[in-house]
């Protein structure tokens, strides 16, 4: 039997939504959260490997693939996301767990540590910078420049448009022309992501993360040093979140270490799935 056949795909309800998740194996409980235009599927490589030690489960965050999909642009704050994720742990029957998050999931995972660090024992971030470190890039030129698709994203009706142009190739192209190994993703894995995006509702869903993103990040937070294990990994050649992003992130979190991989762009549990499970593998000692 292949790890995939023992895949389950279940919901569960939190804070007034639904969320769908694909799960296996038993233990402590592994949560996975996924990044923008992505879903459950962005882990594919990484559920076989830590169900030989953990319940893992990875979400389709609200908005997203099989989830519900609020059609108020004000569900999609971070204080919702944060309630989802209080939800799932618990509503899983579980305390705490090891919390792994990529680009927005990265983003909802520094939230969740900061509200809730008791309830992580470990975290792991992939290719999201600090919220305090993004805030602060937001005011540099070249940070600027990566992120000025998040301007874009601001507008009603025409990103939707332009996102769904061309049976959704500009989802395609968002993966497969910003990965550094452009043999990353398959014409399989590219359609499950078309396939995700098209979904009623999922496209504006989706960007409704950005619409109300500018101020949480930009908000004058005065952070306080967060006392959670964490580990970053960043893939080198991200071309929406500059390297520097990374640098200072220890005057804000007690006990980091950060690994970098070269020739990785921003898909980096995608692009480089052995390195980071190796490198996760021994930040958990498993």
């Amino acid at each position: 039997m292949s790890a995939t056949e023992t895949w389950q795909h279940k919901y569960i309800t939190t804070n007034g939504v639904k969320l769908h998740y694909v799960t296996q194996g038993t233990g402590p409980l592994m949560l996975m959260l996924h990044g923008f235009p992505e879903f459950w599927y962005s882990w594919r490589h990484q559920i076989p490997e830590f169900a030989q030690h953990f319940q893992v489960v990875a979400l389709d965050l609200r908005g997203y693939n099989d989830s519900d999909k609020p059609t108020a642009q004000s569900a999609y704050v971070m204080d919702e996301f944060v309630k989802d994720i209080e939800g799932v742990i618990k509503g899983l029957g579980h305390e705490k767990c090891v919390l792994v998050g990529h680009d927005w999931g990265g983003a909802i995972a520094w939230f969740f540590a900061y509200a809730h660090p008791e309830m992580i024992e470990k975290l792991i971030i992939l290719n999201l910078p600090h919220p305090a470190k993004f805030s602060q890039g937001l005011f540099t030129p070249q940070q600027l420049l990566r992120s000025s698709y998040i301007f874009l994203f601001q507008l009603p009706v025409i990103p939707e448009f332009i996102l769904q142009s061309f049976d959704y190739q500009i989802i395609a192209h968002t993966f497969q022309g910003t990965a550094f190994n452009k043999n990353t993703f398959t014409d399989s894995d590219l359609e499950a992501y078309k396939k995700a995006a098209a979904k009623p509702g999922a496209l504006t869903a989706m960007l409704n993360y950005y619409r109300n993103s500018l101020p949480q990040f930009l908000t004058n937070k005065n952070w306080e040093i967060l006392p959670v294990h964490t580990l970053m990994i960043w893939g080198e050649n991200d071309t929406a979140l500059g390297k520097e992003l990374t640098y200072g992130t220890d005057a804000y979190v007690s006990n980091l270490q950060i690994q970098y991989i070269p020739n990785c762009g921003h898909w980096v549990q995608q692009e480089e799935p052995q390195l980071v499970n190796q490198y996760m593998r021994k930040f958990l000692v498993v």
